[in-house]
């Protein structure tokens, strides 16, 4: 069966939205988009799963769109989320004979910040100049930008580094005004529920991470 076959029940308009159509599959990615960040927030790994669903609404949409960086991170998204899964349920400290714990909220150290910092700023320049030489695609920087962050972002919440919710958020500030100027306002509603998810996670994080230190005190 050929891809567009596929695509093609997905691609059709659910509703109309602020006068622009509102696809199936922007519908999917809305709705495991909100339920994947929720369940993260409550550190509860069958964020995993369900973010792979989510990937795969996204990369649609997101090619259709012309949006193409972010549409092929969802392949990225993909591998990262296998890993996710296992290292928070078996990523943590080795416990006596009966293998790993699941994975502990941490800081991110101020060596991982210079290495991110590094790969952040090579990665935009590199991915901008490849979008504005190889591809059609109308924002070359923030689609850049936003991937790179993402990245970024993903490898922190595969960690759970506290830090990866900043990460998100600045990434989510750029996203909103994107998918709006792609019309795609359903996503761009939902990125900005994605920042209070955020804010959310965060706090509840920060506390799982203070929760051992007041334990000791």
């Amino acid at each position: 069966m050929a891809l567009d076959q596929v695509l093609d029940p997905l691609r059709a308009t659910a509703f109309t939205l602020l006068g622009a159509p509102t696809s199936r599959m922007e519908v999917i990615g809305f709705l495991t988009g909100a339920l994947c960040v929720w369940l993260v927030a409550r550190q509860n790994p069958w964020n995993w799963p369900i973010g792979i669903v989510n990937n795969g609404a996204f990369f649609a949409l997101f090619i259709t769109a012309g949006i193409y960086a972010d549409a092929w991170l969802q392949t990225v998204y993909l591998a990262l989320a296998v890993y996710g899964w296992w290292a928070w349920l078996r990523g943590g400290e080795r416990r006596g004979g009966e293998g790993h714990s699941a994975l502990a909220v941490s800081r991110t150290t101020a060596r991982q910040w210079r290495v991110l910092a590094g790969i952040g700023i090579a990665g935009t320049l590199a991915l901008t100049w490849l979008l504005a030489a190889a591809t059609d695609s109308t924002v070359p920087f923030p689609d850049a930008v936003t991937t790179v962050l993402s990245l970024l972002a993903t490898w922190g919440q595969a960690r759970k580094k506290v830090e990866c919710w900043w990460l998100w958020i600045a990434a989510d500030l750029i996203y909103v005004p994107l998918y709006a100027y792609k019309d795609l306002w359903l996503t761009a509603i939902l990125y900005v529920g994605f920042m209070a998810l955020c804010a959310l996670g965060l706090r509840a994080w920060w506390a799982d991470l203070r929760t051992p230190a007041l334990a000791a005190a």
